[in-house]
């Protein structure tokens, strides 16, 4: 684990989620953009958005450790669900199957 700091406090960053974070920036295009989501109990999810367009996540214990993971990887940019992250985002015909569900199959 890196210790990191996310809003004035001393965070665990676990490696793994770096891991993953760096490995999908590296994969997507040497940048990205990473927005925050609490799910409660759950943790945080933080979204991440390729320079290609690609979406991936990465899942950990709360939104201050996700910050913190974001910082850790220089090439990723904390962002909001605004028009210019959204924009960035190509959703292809296999992610809108697999987003429909299997339902969407049924006819």
């Amino acid at each position: 684990m890196v210790v990191g700091v996310a809003e004035d406090k001393e965070v665990r960053v676990p490696a793994k989620a770096v891991k993953a974070a760096s490995r999908f920036v590296a994969e997507h295009g040497e940048s990205g953009r990473a927005v925050v989501e609490n799910v409660g109990r759950a943790g945080a999810r933080i979204v991440l958005v390729g320079a290609d367009g690609a979406m991936g996540d990465v899942f950990v214990t709360d939104p201050g450790t996700a910050e913190a993971v974001v910082a850790a990887v220089p090439e990723l940019e904390l962002a909001e669900w605004d028009r210019e992250t959204s924009e960035l985002i190509t959703i292809g015909p296999e992610h809108r199957r697999r987003m429909a569900g299997p339902l969407a199959s049924r006819r």
